[in-house]
């Protein structure tokens, strides 16, 4: 059941969860929300928010944990995913020093080594992209390749985010096909058709999302996450548009 996938980007409502991070929750529930993706506990404790988690039925699709957390926090950042109910741990992004050819393999290593120590618990490691990973080239490849090549000996999954796959100028259909059975949560967000391509309600801009649903249901994704990074009123507007469109895809895909 593809509705059962949807998940909203607790970045979107960064501002709102700081307020009222139960509140939020129980509205996204009642919004049709079937998951929440963790970006941040602001100053909650992961008992108070897995609570609500469970008191709404919310399914959670994956945390987004620093590199710096991963490294110096990693027992912490497990806890929370236990009681979180969670096997998804997600690097969303890197500081500045390391975006050069030394850096991105660096993380390789370093994101392998954290992802076999835990892979016991049976914990994952997924990599979140922007487009930034584009502007750099590893063994003749976008960094963002060389980070999730679908090899045997590389335990880092993909986090796909189409909307910036299409601002690297990639197409996000061709892009994601490497990683069948390796992208546990898929990001989705819109691009705007105007000049200023910044992000969209799914639905209202130039990505076309029915094909890579399609994609998505047949290769092993778990959560389809809607992340918008900036919207033009209320974030809850905003998922509220990107829902209804979502639905209306999986209705017309069954």
């Amino acid at each position: 059941m593809m509705k059962s996938k949807f998940a909203a980007q607790l970045y979107t409502l960064r501002e709102q969860v700081k307020q009222d991070f139960p509140g939020v929750l129980r509205e996204l529930k009642a919004m049709g929300w079937a998951g929440v993706q963790i970006s941040g506990l602001h100053g909650y404790s992961a008992e108070e928010i897995a609570a609500v988690l469970k008191e709404t039925g919310l399914g959670t699709a994956g945390m987004h944990i620093s590199l710096d957390r991963l490294r110096n926090e990693l027992d912490e950042v497990l806890n929370e995913a236990r009681i979180l109910g969670t096997k998804d741990i997600v690097c969303p992004s890197l500081p500045g020093e390391l975006k050069n050819e030394e850096g991105y393999r660096a993380v390789r290593k370093e994101l392998n080594e954290i992802a076999s120590k835990i892979q016991a618990e049976g914990f994952r490691i997924s990599y979140h992209n922007h487009a930034f990973e584009f502007e750099t080239t590893v063994d003749g490849k976008s960094a963002l390749e060389y980070l999730l090549e679908p090899s045997q000996d590389n335990r880092i999954l993909a986090e796909i985010d189409v909307y910036w796959v299409k601002k690297g100028g990639r197409d996000p259909l061709d892009f994601i096909q490497p990683y069948a059975q390796r992208m546990p949560i898929l990001h989705l967000k819109d691009m705007s058709k105007d000049e200023a391509q910044t992000f969209a309600e799914v639905g209202t801009g130039l990505i076309d999302f029915a094909p890579i649903l399609q994609w998505g249901e047949g290769n092993g994704v778990e959560w389809y996450a809607v992340e918008q990074d900036v919207c033009p009123g209320d974030p809850m507007d905003s998922l509220r548009i990107s829902l209804n469109h979502l639905n209306e895809l999986a209705q017309q895909a069954k």
